[in-house]
């Protein structure tokens, strides 16, 4: 992985990651498509920590809350204030992720080596948004949110640790279906990325230590600023975005390249 090819694909995950169109596709396809070496799971996961740092600096006033109102929780043994009540359906909804990501670690890396799978859960993602749209009522505010919406849209960010599913189009598209905001479909889908890929991030840090690759620490770290930077410009637009409009671009987006790669056009 040299300097350049870093660059450039951590502009690809922060400009992808956080718009329902799966970064890790893309991160599968385009290396493939021009001939460069698989950046693997691994490398994936140094540029989600790029796009973390995006999300927490985005949400930092938000976390702060969330992580207060959490620990003041602890200590009384009781949950008493709507931001307590969302730090701990946070919780609960990441842990099917991170249950999904550590028993299926090799499966994973094997698939992400797949461009015409990749391609396919694309295909998926676009019809998972397009029920969303056709199917949700929009009415419901992220107060409103149940232990049982919680966990079933954290399932959803499980089964969309494979490339192709898009981790944020499949939680806001369960968000919708479940009758929620556009806006606070997608304010939960952020914040439920931040521990999944923190926890993903660190494991895969160590393995690269205990593995004695730190060698990719160069280019990594050249992907994952600009990842951040991009991340972060994809956050602010994708809410602006939301507030006034559908996600059926994003529909004909993923079905498009997913349409591209299958049938051979882009191989």
């Amino acid at each position: 992985m040299t300097f350049i090819q870093a660059l450039l694909l951590g502009i690809l995950q922060g400009a992808t990651e956080f718009l329902p169109v799966s970064s890790s596709a893309h991160l599968v396809i385009f290396p493939h498509l021009l001939g460069w070496p698989d950046p693997g799971l691994a490398f994936d996961t140094l540029l989600h920590l790029g796009t973390l740092a995006a999300v927490v600096v985005y949400f930092r006033r938000d976390l702060w809350q969330l992580i207060v109102a959490a620990w003041d929780s602890l200590r009384r043994r009781k949950i008493e204030t709507p931001q307590a009540r969302l730090a701990w359906l946070l919780v609960l909804a990441t842990l099917p992720g991170a249950l999904l990501g550590f028993l299926f670690e090799d499966q994973l890396g094997e698939i992400f080596g797949m461009p015409r799978a990749a391609a396919a859960f694309l295909l998926v993602t676009a019809a998972l948004l397009a029920l969303s749209e056709l199917l949700s009522r929009r009415a419901r505010a992220l107060e409103a949110l149940t232990w049982r919406d919680a966990l079933v849209i954290g399932l959803t960010q499980a089964l969309a640790i494979v490339p192709g599913l898009s981790r944020s189009g499949a939680t806001m598209a369960t968000g919708l279906l479940l009758g929620y905001r556009r806006e606070d479909a997608a304010r939960f889908s952020f914040l439920l990325a931040i521990p999944i890929v923190l926890g993903g991030g660190v494991y895969q840090l160590l393995k690269l230590l205990l593995d004695g690759r730190a060698g990719v620490g160069g280019p990594a770290l050249v992907g994952m600023l600009t990842a951040a930077l991009a991340g972060y410009a994809a956050i602010a637009g994708l809410l602006a975005l939301v507030r006034r409009h559908a996600l059926w671009p994003f529909v004909a987006y993923c079905a498009l390249l997913g349409l591209l790669v299958l049938t051979g056009i882009l191989a």
